[in-house]
C-alpha cells in the first residue's frame, strides 16, 4: 500500500470510529438520514418493528414508538421542503430528512428532523407550543375533536400528526427551528420520549 492509500485508510476509520462512538453515547437503535418515500418508509417500519419486538419492552410502548415513527415519518414525506423529482418514482417525489431513534434512562426516544418552508415555522411553532402546555387530558380531548372536524387548508392529512404523537408520549414533545442561511427554509426538529 501507499502512503497516501494508508492515509486515507487512517482516515476513514477515524471517522467511522468517531460515529460509533457516538451511536453509543447517544444510545442510537436506528438512524436513517435520506430521500423519504412510502416504499422506503414501510422498509424502515419493518426494521423497527423487528428491533421492537426484540427490545423487551411492553406492548404499548412499543405500539406508541412505531405509531410516533410512522408519524414522523409522514411529515417527513407530506411536508419536507427539499424534494427530488423523479419521474421513474411511483410517487412523482422523495423528501429529504432524518429519524433516530434511541434509548436514553430506560425510555426511548425519537427524533425527526427535515427542513420546512420558513413561511410554515411561525404557524408550526404556536401550534406545537400549545401542545406543550397541554395536560394528556387536554391533548386526548383536541385529539378527538380534531378526528370529528375537517381537514385544514394545506394539510395533506386529518391535521392529527402533532396531536397523535403529543398523545402517545410520556413526556412534553420538544422541537426546535434552525432558520437556514437562505431565509426561504428553517430546518425543523422534534423530538418524543417514551
Amino acid at each position: 500500500m501507499t502512503e497516501h492509500t494508508l492515509r486515507v485508510n487512517d482516515m476513514l476509520q477515524s471517522e467511522i470510529n468517531s460515529f460509533r462512538e457516538l451511536e453509543r453515547k447517544c444510545n442510537v437503535i436506528f438512524y436513517y438520514s435520506g430521500l423519504f418515500s412510502q416504499n422506503i418508509v414501510a422498509a424502515m417500519a419493518e426494521a423497527l418493528k423487528q428491533r421492537l419486538a426484540h427490545s423487551g419492552n411492553k406492548a404499548a410502548t412499543q405500539r406508541k414508538v412505531f405509531s410516533t415513527f410512522i408519524e414522523m415519518a409522514q411529515n417527513v414525506i407530506h411536508y419536507s421542503a427539499d424534494t427530488f423529482s423523479d419521474v421513474d418514482q411511483q410517487d412523482d417525489e422523495l423528501r429529504h430528512g432524518a429519524v433516530w431513534i434511541g434509548e436514553s434512562e430506560g425510555k426511548f426516544f425519537i427524533v425527526c428532523g427535515n427542513p420546512v418552508a420558513a413561511s410554515r415555522a411561525p404557524r408550526m411553532r404556536d401550534r406545537l407550543n400549545a401542545l406543550q402546555s397541554m395536560s394528556q387530558e387536554e391533548i386526548k380531548a383536541a385529539y378527538k375533536t380534531q378526528l370529528r372536524s375537517e381537514n385544514e387548508a394545506g394539510s395533506k392529512g386529518a391535521g392529527l400528526g402533532f396531536l397523535t404523537v403529543a398523545r402517545d408520549a410520556s413526556e412534553p414533545i420538544e422541537f426546535h427551528f434552525d432558520e437556514q442561511p437562505d431565509g426561504k427554509t428553517a430546518m425543523f426538529y422534534l423530538k418524543a420520549k417514551f
